[in-house]
């Protein structure tokens, strides 16, 4: 792909002089209205794709439930469990047990006083996994005292700090965890706004974080229960954010990042990635297919020795979630991967099904389009991967008195194939069904 120098010293004058987007910024909650019915939820009115619905499972109004739903995870007894962000600020996030039956939520808060809890998964010892901004703890839901911390001394990445706080993690076929540690900032800049280097000229930044890391798993203790290596060594590297991450039954591992955060609205490109042990990707300096940001010596920029997306996808989309469906409702989505797009810009506020090969791969396709808000589509550079597939919610954008601009975050397909989802930014909780 070519992009002018030109252009691209725009996109850093624009961060330099603070044109980012304001991360931790929450607007006011807009209500979501509700027309019908959706597979025993109240629909609604979201535009969605032909044959699907998504039902309001519930949205906060008062004092009860989380603030900042983020990911959720299905219990054996059709509960969930829901991480509460709570906030930007360390020690109000909570992990909330949600019981729905019947068109009725009720919540019961199991832990509080977490800092900016995320990812939710159980383990290959059975138990109950949570990611924390420092660390990942053993989780039981029935008695929450009990427990403790597997994985400490992840970096304590406070937003307002740095940009990238949330720890997340999936599990690998042996039991090895895989731990994002996000970019401490957007593009490796000092606070006079110039390249953060080292004394090799490289940024400083990447020794220990803006990576996957690996932590080898050593199995169960006397009692059952599973031990991680305290050490860790670098899965992948150059990945500014990697909280949405998927492992596909044949053992690839895939991620979406979130690309450097400038002003422009038409770059740079967000990205789907095969993660391999060993490959660097490129944060901070390289964008899209592999694109030199200017301010770093060619020696050390060398994006051609870097590992390129599989996939672009659209810029400033935001992808937070990934997962491969499984479900029964939908026989047309299997094996695809979904994707939420969580970003407030002109192409997020989505949900996509990705189609893929038989081992995961995004399939993709030249000289494609991306839909925008309000309506219409951009192109994607002529020569550059898209993802084919389908949007499951082509019209959720903001519709004055029907419903906010979506804002998804966590997903899961509960047993009977729906997609539950966790929208944050307008503190509800929703679900796709078969209309």
């Amino acid at each position: 792909m070519i992009v002018t120098f030109r252009r691209l010293l725009v996109w850093v004058s624009l961060a330099l002089a603070g044109g980012m987007e304001p991360a931790a910024a929450q607007p006011v909650r807009t209500t979501y209205a509700v027309q019908g019915d959706c597979h025993g939820w109240p629909a609604t009115t979201v535009g969605m794709v032909s044959g699907m619905c998504l039902g309001l499972v519930w949205q906060r109004t008062g004092d009860s439930g989380p603030r900042m739903p983020r990911t959720l995870y299905e219990m054996d007894d059709g509960d969930w469990l829901v991480a509460d962000l709570g906030s930007w600020d360390a020690g109000r996030g909570a992990i909330w047990r949600l019981s729905a039956r019947g068109a009725q939520a009720r919540w019961t808060r199991l832990v509080a006083n977490l800092s900016m809890p995320h990812t939710i998964a159980r383990g290959p010892d059975g138990r109950i996994y949570v990611a924390e901004m420092s660390r990942i703890f053993a989780f039981d839901p029935d008695d929450p005292h009990e427990g403790g911390t597997v994985i400490a001394d992840l970096p304590d990445n406070r937003l307002h700090e740095n940009r990238h706080p949330l720890s997340a993690f999936v599990f690998q076929a042996d039991g090895s965890m895989l731990v994002n540690v996000g970019a401490p900032s957007d593009t490796c800049l000092d606070t006079r706004g110039r390249p953060n280097r080292d004394a090799q000229r490289q940024c400083a930044e990447r020794a220990e974080q803006a990576m996957v890391r690996r932590y080898a798993y050593l199995g169960p203790d006397a009692a059952g229960l599973g031990r991680w290596s305290p050490d860790w060594t670098p899965f992948a590297t150059g990945l500014r954010n990697s909280v949405a991450m998927a492992v596909h039954p044949s053992g690839s591992v895939w991620q979406a990042e979130n690309s450097v955060d400038l002003n422009d609205p038409a770059r740079p490109y967000d990205e789907i990635n095969r993660l391999e042990a060993g490959r660097d990707y490129g944060w901070p300096y390289c964008t899209d297919m592999g694109t030199a940001l200017p301010g770093w010596p060619a020696a050390v920029t060398g994006c051609g020795r870097r590992t390129s997306p599989t996939s672009l996808l659209p810029p400033h989309s935001a992808p937070l979630a990934m997962l491969f469906y499984d479900g029964a409702m939908f026989p047309e989505l299997r094996g695809r991967m979904l994707i939420s797009w969580h970003g407030y810009r002109r192409a997020g506020g989505r949900i996509m099904a990705v189609d893929t090969t038989a081992d995961g791969a995004p399939v993709t396709a030249t000289r494609a389009h991306y839909a925008i808000y309000p309506r219409g589509s951009m192109a994607y550079p002529a020569d550059a991967p898209a993802p084919q597939g389908r949007l499951l919610t082509p019209r959720w954008g903001s519709v004055q008195g029907q419903h906010p601009m979506g804002a998804p975050v966590g997903m899961a397909v509960a047993r009977d194939g729906s997609i539950w989802v966790a929208e944050d930014r307008n503190g509800a909780v929703l679900r796709i069904a078969r209309f």
